[in-house]
């Protein structure tokens, strides 16, 4: 597939390796939808700079997610790989999150993210009204 575009006064060709007509096979979709709630990416940042966290402290740490929201999060992100779990058969149980190899790798994304977040969200207000 071919795109071509202009940006200001420059002409751009861009050659596509797939077409994702079909929307669902879109890696980048499939990666950006478990971002798309308000919890996983502070998850990971939080794990990324921390290390080891139990549930309380990350409920400590995000005064604002209910218990129920932060299981979700914490089992999704655990499902696709980007945190590990640890139970400790203690009494009572001992359960540890920690940041895996695939969720470090996403970290200096995030960061970028959240470093263009923060240099542009005057101007994102500006233009919404807010």
């Amino acid at each position: 597939m071919l795109i071509i575009y202009l940006h200001g006064n420059e002409l751009f060709l861009l050659m596509m390796k797939k077409s994702y007509e079909d929307y669902r096979n879109c890696p980048v979709r499939s990666v950006l939808d478990r971002f798309g709630d308000k919890w996983s990416m502070l998850v990971l940042l939080l794990l990324g700079d921390t290390g080891k966290m139990r549930f309380n402290e990350l409920s400590k740490a995000i005064p604002d997610v209910s218990q129920k929201m932060l299981t979700v999060t914490l089992r999704t992100l655990e499902a696709d790989g980007y945190i590990y779990r640890t139970v400790y058969p203690e009494v009572p149980p001992r359960v540890e999150y920690e940041i895996s190899s695939l969720g470090l790798s996403l970290l200096p994304h995030l960061r970028a993210l959240t470093d263009w977040a923060s240099e542009n969200i005057d101007q994102i207000h500006k233009k919404r009204g807010s």
